[in-house]
């Protein structure tokens, strides 16, 4: 069954617009792990604006030895005030995997992935170090991507398609190129050795459509619209809801 990994960046945000620790990451946390998810995911950025580094750290000892922990974020990232560099909270955290995205400094969101065939040998060296920690290290792509071979090279062992034009895609009602252009990268990189992870923008509607065309999807990553929906359903619901919508599929 495909491992449904809960992103609380949205709960941090919702936590720093008063300054102070309501709504508390942490019971966020156990709240999912409790509903039955299968993984914690976090992306920090270097301007704090959302999650911390001290946030990574507390996940890290709850969620260790329970579920899967995913650690997001720019591996050139480095150290400034208040936030040590992406590789070194790596090192800190020992999450069970690593996402590597090309965050621009004050992205608002991610919005592309890696250009292999230019990014590859950058990444390289930082991927060995990551894997020396015993991290799995995925790589953040665009569907479309054909250079996926480089990524199983340099040593990752899996790629995260971004999904966010599938999304916006399937909202308008015509999606069948974007969800092709998904599936056929999830093949080319299943072919390469490398198991697929996706994210962004994924929601109950245009979920089930993906994992049936990706059978063999191993992760999805799911934030924003979760969290959007929990305020309405509840948060021990919502990820119910969204197992249940990954089992079902699953059966088929």
């Amino acid at each position: 069954m495909t491992l449904l990994s809960v992103n609380l960046n949205k709960i941090a945000v919702l936590r720093n617009a008063r300054g102070e620790n309501e709504p508390d990451i942490a019971r966020a946390a156990e709240t999912c792990i409790s509903a039955g998810c299968g993984g914690i995911t976090v992306h920090p950025r270097p301007d704090r604006r959302h999650v911390t580094p001290e946030d990574v750290m507390l996940l890290a000892e709850l969620t260790r030895n329970r579920v899967e922990y995913n650690l997001e974020g720019n591996p050139f990232a480095g150290a400034r005030a208040g936030y040590p560099g992406f590789i070194e909270l790596v090192r800190r955290a020992r999450p069970t995997q690593a996402t590597l995205v090309p965050d621009a400094e004050g992205q608002i969101t991610s919005d592309h992935g890696f250009d292999l065939a230019r990014d590859a040998q950058k990444l390289a060296p930082l991927i060995a170090e990551l894997n020396s920690l015993g991290c799995r290290v995925s790589l953040f792509v665009d569907a479309g991507a054909t250079e996926l071979g480089r990524a199983a090279a340099i040593g990752a062992s899996r790629v995260e398609i971004y999904t966010g034009p599938y999304a916006k895609a399937f909202a308008a009602g015509n999606y069948g190129r974007e969800l092709q252009a998904c599936a056929e990268t999830a093949r080319r990189a299943h072919d390469a050795g490398l198991s697929v992870n996706a994210g962004h923008d994924l929601n109950q509607q245009n979920l089930g459509t993906l994992k049936r065309a990706i059978p063999f999807l191993a992760e999805v990553s799911i934030g924003h619209a979760l969290i959007g929906e929990a305020l309405y359903d509840g948060l021990d619901k919502t990820v119910r809801n969204y197992l249940q919508i990954l089992q079902d599929r699953a059966a088929r």
